[in-house]
């Protein structure tokens, strides 16, 4: 992998809720971000395990995205960190590769509740006119804060 893109987001929800919520994103993820995406569904594997494929459907409005396929590389509920690499969409023809991993921890603070995100993207340009992919990072920072918020009330 050529380029990493990294960014830490600290959230007031419990570990192991935020953990389960992105665990279940293929259902719940259209429902509370329909801005983002119009379906999420499985069309491979489980849905949870290595190997699992999904296919994202992107909502109107989405810049530059109509979908993306993306294939779960690896699912560790005990260390509670999951990463997947897109296999196809619109993504493909700018990133020769393109893998998002996330890890969800504690709170960094004993005795604090929240958790703390930690976010990766490792990417290859097509080639040297592609833009980094900032958009995704800022995207991802704000869909933890929204998830965060959406579980904070629910």
């Amino acid at each position: 992998m050529g380029t990493k893109a990294e960014l830490v987001v600290e959230v007031k929800s419990p570990a192991d809720k935020l953990w389960t919520a992105l665990r279940d994103s293929t259902e719940l993820f259209p429902k509370i971000f329909p801005q983002q995406y119009q379906s999420i569904e499985t069309v491979e594997g489980d849905g949870k395990s290595a190997g699992t494929v999904r296919l994202l459907k992107y909502a109107e409005g989405v810049p530059m995205l109509t979908f993306a396929k993306e294939k779960l590389e690896l699912a560790d509920d005990e260390n509670k960190v999951v990463s997947y690499s897109v296999v196809d969409g619109e993504l493909v023809n700018f990133y020769k590769n393109f893998k998002i991993t996330l890890k969800v921890s504690p709170a960094a603070k004993e005795g604090e509740a929240g958790a703390v995100v930690n976010w990766s993207m490792e990417f290859d340009k097509a080639n040297d006119q592609v833009p980094d992919p900032d958009v995704i990072k800022e995207t991802a920072t704000k869909t933890f804060h929204d998830l965060d918020d959406y579980l904070l009330k629910n």
